[in-house]
């Protein structure tokens, strides 16, 4: 309704302007079919997401020393979003601190479309500078049914603080 609140403080100014349409010609439309649209995401290899976090001074560490994707104590960047690795570097550029990759995309994490199998999250090491950094720069925003307090970035990404490591959905770039 605004656009009538708008076109009456026109009339009352004296404003002239075409009439609007009656509602029950709009009302007599065919309403238009609503269709959910998921936006199509860039995904990349391991080596592909390596190189970027190496070029950042991004570094990454798994607890079984190992990449494979299938394997939960490892720590894959296979089929990672390309927007998550460029809102790690983001946040590397932006915060100035060390940051350490300690959960990718491998098995064994919460399911869901917005989750690190489906190449959405990244888990790194808690460190003071990084704690520091989210705590102040971003929107706490509540806690997680897990109790994890839970911070919102500029740009909608969140930062989810577990236990040990702080788990970020990346659902962009972070501005890069």
């Amino acid at each position: 309704m605004r656009i009538r609140s708008v076109l009456g403080v026109l009339a009352l100014a004296g404003a002239s302007f075409l009439a609007a349409p009656s509602v029950s010609a709009a009302a007599e439309a065919p309403a238009a079919e609503v269709e959910t649209v998921t936006p199509a995401v860039t995904k990349i290899t391991h080596s592909q997401a390596t190189a970027r976090f190496s070029s950042s001074g991004i570094t990454w560490s798994s607890s079984g020393g190992c990449s494979d994707r299938n394997t939960p104590t490892c720590t894959s960047f296979e089929q990672l979003n390309l927007a998550s690795a460029q809102g790690a570097q983001t946040l590397k550029s932006a915060s100035g601190c060390a940051l350490n990759v300690t959960g990718g995309t491998e098995t064994g994490h919460a399911g869901g479309t917005y989750s690190h199998w489906n190449g959405y999250k990244l888990d790194f090491s808690l460190s003071s500078c990084l704690n520091s950094y989210v705590t102040s720069a971003f929107t706490y925003i509540g806690e997680r049914g897990d109790g994890a307090a839970l911070y919102e970035s500029g740009s909608g990404n969140i930062y989810a603080r577990e236990g040990n490591h702080w788990d970020v959905t990346y659902y962009n770039c972070g501005g890069c």
